[in-house]
């Protein structure tokens, strides 16, 4: 009766190197490549296809100062209406502010900016008295222009700064803005935002006690105290996607 051979067991031909184990190891390690292999294509294809997805670009537009006759009587936002406690705005002020929330958008890497400068001159083409006179259609139809899919416009209300010093002040910084995001394809204000705060010492306010930890229990400058109110507004900003399909 002829020998039947066990699969599971290793044979060897004449000069005993076995066959079935090689066989079976060959196998193996084809099979551990091809799986590995579309393991790290896949992996590979999905890195690519996000490092190739387009983001859309922002134009951001300088802080428009939106002036009053009576800063006691308050300002309305020429956006939402809606009303803050206004101050006379120092020079430079907007344009500070204007800066820091380049830096602050360029942080969160969700949009391509244009530059400044290319921002700066298609405005002075347009006509700056126009720009704020007209403030939400003129953001979007400069937006329209540099070929951006979002405009942000930015309006400061009050900019006070501090009297005093790091240690203690006669005066705490306040500063209040708004910040309005058009998507362009059809013009609607997809998100908006609103700043309105004045440093108060942790023991006269309790309830605003977080004004005072944000400049890191110190009297902090009316630009700290407007980059730190930036940074809270932006973590609530939406992603790209929910702005895109809001409707």
């Amino acid at each position: 009766m002829p020998r039947i051979k066990n699969p599971l067991v290793c044979h060897t031909r004449e000069g005993g190197y076995p066959v079935f184990c090689f066989k079976v190891l060959r196998i193996s390690i084809i099979l551990v490549l091809l799986i590995m292999g579309g393991q790290f294509i896949g992996l590979g294809g999905l890195r690519q296809a996000r490092a190739d997805e387009p983001r859309p670009i922002l134009a951001i537009f300088p802080f428009v100062t939106e002036k009053v006759e009576d800063p006691s009587r308050g300002a309305v936002c020429p956006i939402c209406q809606g009303v803050h406690r206004s101050s006379v705005v120092p020079p430079g002020a907007s344009s500070t502010l204007t800066m820091d929330l380049y830096a602050k958008f360029a942080e969160k890497d969700l949009f391509i900016i244009p530059p400044f400068e290319e921002v700066k001159e298609a405005l002075s083409r347009f006509g700056q008295r126009q720009f704020e006179d007209e403030l939400a259609p003129s953001s979007i139809q400069l937006g329209r222009s540099l070929k951006a899919d979002f405009a942000l416009a930015g309006i400061l209300f009050r900019y006070e700064e501090r009297m005093g010093s790091a240690l203690g002040v006669q005066k705490p910084a306040s500063v209040s803005f708004e910040l309005h995001l058009f998507r362009l394809r059809d013009g609607r204000r997809v998100w908006d935002a609103n700043f309105d705060e004045t440093q108060e010492a942790l023991f006269d306010d309790l309830l605003r006690a977080g004004a005072f930890f944000r400049g890191k229990a110190k009297w902090i400058t009316a630009e700290d105290l407007a980059v730190s109110g930036m940074a809270e507004l932006l973590k609530k900003l939406p992603g790209v996607k929910e702005l895109q399909e809001k409707p």
